[in-house]
Formats: structure tokens, C-alpha cells, sequence
């Protein structure tokens, strides 16, 4: 919850894999989020510009139609979603990758192999609340 608007954190979750999407807005909806699923980044693009403001969008990279890193240039690009926090959550750890998504204003990168899904959520928590007050950083 939003503590301070009293209202659920919106988020937007993209991801190819079924399973792993179903399973994060099931991880979510426990902690009260309103979750919205993409399975690529046209479709997570469609959510932004028919007028979805999520709190947090958490992308994969690797996906069909358009990966994570071409869907987080075109939402910079396109001023969508101009105030979310934006993770990168994928199994692609690779230097370069964490380097051009940090380039793109990303406020996280997890690594899916190495962290389970409560401790994404934990993360997205901290990173909402570090954002919506700086003091706690």
C-alpha cells in the first residue's frame, strides 16, 4: 500500500514467460498491488500510452516483438511514465546490459537466478519508498 495516499501502488509487469508473469502478480497482489501485465514491450507500450500511470514498471530484457532495453528507450523517449520507478528484472546479467539500462534511468537491476520473488517485491518496496522520500536513501 501507499502509505500516504492510502491507495495501492500501481505497477506493470512485462515479461515473456508466462509462468514467472502469472507468478509475480500473484506475489504483488498479496502485497496489495494493482498489477497490470505485458507479455513484450508493444504491449507494455499500449498500457502507457492508453493512459496507465503505474508507480513501478518491472521489465525482462530478453523478450520476443521488443526486448526490455528497446521498450525502456521508447517509454524515456515518449515521456511515459514519467514518475514510475523502473527495475529491470532478468536472467541476463551481463555488464553491458546493466550499463545501457543504466544509461536509460533505471532505479534497479535484479538478477531473476539469484533472487526469489519475495525479495523482488521487498526490492520494489524499497526502491518506492527511497524514491517517494529521499530522506531514506
Amino acid at each position: 500500500m501507499n502509505q500516504e495516499q492510502g491507495k495501492p501502488y500501481k505497477i506493470l509487469i512485462v515479461d515473456d514467460d508466462k509462468f514467472l508473469l502469472n507468478m509475480y502478480s500473484i506475489k504483488f497482489k498479496k502485497e496489495k498491488f494493482d498489477v497490470t501485465t505485458a507479455s513484450n514491450g508493444l504491449e507494455a507500450l499500449g498500457h502507457l500510452r492508453s493512459g496507465l500511470i503505474p508507480d513501478a514498471i518491472i521489465l525482462d530484457i530478453v523478450m520476443p516483438v521488443m526486448d526490455g532495453l528497446e521498450t525502456l528507450g521508447n517509454i524515456r523517449k515518449e515521456n511515459l511514465a514519467k514518475s514510475a520507478v523502473i527495475i529491470i528484472l532478468s536472467n541476463n546479467g551481463q555488464s553491458s546490459d546493466i550499463e545501457k539500462a543504466k544509461e536509460l534511468g533505471i532505479n534497479g537491476y535484479i538478477v531473476k537466478a539469484t533472487t526469489i520473488p519475495a525479495e523482488v517485491v521487498s526490492e520494489v518496496l524499497r526502491v518506492l519508498k527511497v524514491t517517494s522520500n529521499p530522506a531514506q536513501k
